[in-house]
């Protein structure tokens, strides 16, 4: 009887034992507070990485694969549950991602950072392109200001601003600075790894600004066609001439008219180059470039197969450069 009785506590204080451990674990995981960053596009993810490496214990997650293009892509139910989950979403803004406007709609503003609309970045936004009037008739303008966007403008044509902000290295740094700030918020217990994290980025992103002006040096007064009207940002800070695009919406083939004056600039040997992309690559600029000298190359304004890591956004910005001069040089 005794030996029963010595068995039963035995087994209580085990119990005991096994709950308060429970307990324990319970109030120190909710003490180590941790964020998980989603980012809509690939280089987004690039700056995101760069600030959050080594501060939290999941990475930087990327909605958009490899070869899907921002303007037109379509939400999974396993996107959804990372936007629900997420503790930090980046992206451009409806402008460019208007598949994430609805969706994070259901997201707390302050989840979120949709960097177009920054007042520290809104300035620094270059017009969008005039429109070529052969895809005017297939396109509704809904937008007469020449304000730039902000938060509570969520119907801006495409057009009227350049939203392809990432290829702007000083936006980069101005992005980087803003995803640190929020981060601090999630974690200010990683102050100083995320300080030492941005410091690394601004001083990499300088060396490399640096380095791709050398690079592009060379080619500056070459005249090159692009096929979507992405590359804005990067053109002008760098010193590149394009003549021209083949459309502001790759969703929207060029028309009759466009295509006739690109052929007569070739054709005038105004043009050294034409450049595709991976997710766009239609037969009409290898028909367009057939009867002539003109060379055709492939420009990745978004990154696709770079791992994330904390210099990736200065290999994207190196294989960007690279891929122009192997092209043009």
């Amino acid at each position: 009887m005794l030996q029963k009785k010595n068995r039963w506590q035995h087994c209580s204080v085990l119990a005991n034992h096994a709950v308060l451990a429970l307990i324990l674990l319970v109030i120190n995981s909710s003490s180590q507070v941790s964020a998980a960053v989603v980012t809509s596009i690939r280089p987004l993810g690039f700056i995101a990485a760069a600030i959050a490496e080594g501060v939290m214990p999941t990475e930087v997650q990327v909605l958009l694969p490899d070869g899907a293009s921002p303007h037109d892509y379509a939400l999974r139910p396993s996107d959804l549950q990372r936007l629900h989950d997420a503790d930090l979403v980046v992206w451009v803004g409806v402008e460019m991602e208007a598949f994430l406007g609805k969706p994070l709609m259901k997201v707390a503003t302050g989840k979120q950072i949709a960097i177009a609309p920054l007042a520290k970045i809104a300035g620094l936004l270059m017009a969008g392109s005039q429109h070529d009037q052969s895809t005017d008739d297939h396109q509704h303008h809904d937008h007469q200001t020449d304000d730039p966007p902000t938060n509570d403008q969520h119907h801006h044509h495409h057009g009227d601003y350049d939203m392809h902000v990432w290829l702007s290295p000083k936006i980069a740094r101005l992005a980087a600075i803003t995803i640190h700030d929020n981060l601090l918020e999630l974690m200010p217990q990683k102050k100083d790894k995320l300080d030492a994290n941005l410091r690394r980025f601004e001083d990499k992103l300088a060396q490399s600004e640096k380095n791709i002006a050398s690079m592009l040096k060379p080619i500056r007064g070459k005249g090159y066609f692009v096929f979507h009207d992405a590359y804005g940002y990067f053109e002008k800070q760098f010193g590149l001439t394009p003549l021209g695009h083949f459309t502001v919406n790759p969703a929207i083939p060029p028309g009759a008219r466009r295509l006739h004056q690109i052929k007569t600039q070739l054709i005038e040997r105004e043009a050294v180059c034409i450049f595709a992309e991976p997710q766009f690559k239609p037969a009409v600029i290898n028909a367009i470039a057939k009867d002539t000298n003109v060379r055709t190359g492939e420009l990745d304004p978004l990154g696709n197969g770079i791992k994330l890591s904390r210099d990736s956004y200065m290999r994207f910005l190196s294989q960007l450069s690279k891929q122009y001069v192997s092209c043009l040089e």
